[in-house]
């Protein structure tokens, strides 16, 4: 169980973020309005890890199962949905847009997504090996019992916002 809790996202903070965007890339948000604000991993020190390795550039995928997005009464992302992911303070520190998704069960990653994840030594041994452990545990928190066979999205994405952390100029 994570020691350090992450706190609550500053929705108001994350809406002044989004309005920021909105009137930046109107095209953008008129293509798909809706967006999530929430943060990587499942404690201050996993949220704030990722995130860094998110800016560095190094981290363009996620994997996260279905039924999280379920208990949250979250819809699965669609491509161009957006996210504001926040640190482990809560803070909003950048919007992400999904380019590629697919769902499928933990045997279908393959290298390619876990060096894209750009986690650990980027092999497939070292993806499975810690998300075996991640979603044994965050399971095991809400009462569930994980399964290799459990629905999971694998989302590739790109920063949007803010400018400086952008990846590439968008029309």
């Amino acid at each position: 169980m994570p020691s350090h809790p992450v706190a609550p996202p500053d929705v108001q903070a994350a809406d002044r973020m989004w309005d920021a965007y909105a009137a930046a890339h109107p095209e953008a948000v008129t293509a798909s309005p809706e967006y999530t604000v929430e943060h990587f991993g499942d404690s201050k020190r996993l949220a704030n890890e990722l995130l860094g390795v998110v800016l560095s550039g190094r981290k363009r995928a996620t994997a996260e199962l279905v039924a999280d997005f379920i208990a949250r009464g979250d819809q699965v992302p669609r491509i161009g949905s957006h996210w504001i992911a926040c640190d482990g303070d809560g803070l909003p520190r950048i919007i992400i847009r999904s380019t590629e998704l697919r769902i499928g069960p933990f045997t279908s990653a393959d290298t390619a997504f876990a060096r894209d994840e750009g986690e650990g030594d980027l092999t497939l041994e070292s993806w499975q090996r810690e998300h075996r452990r991640y979603w044994t545990r965050v399971s095991a928190a809400v009462g569930r019992e994980w399964s290799e066979d459990d629905e999971i999205v694998f989302e590739r994405f790109e920063v949007v916002w803010p400018p400086e952390h952008a990846d590439a100029p968008q029309q």
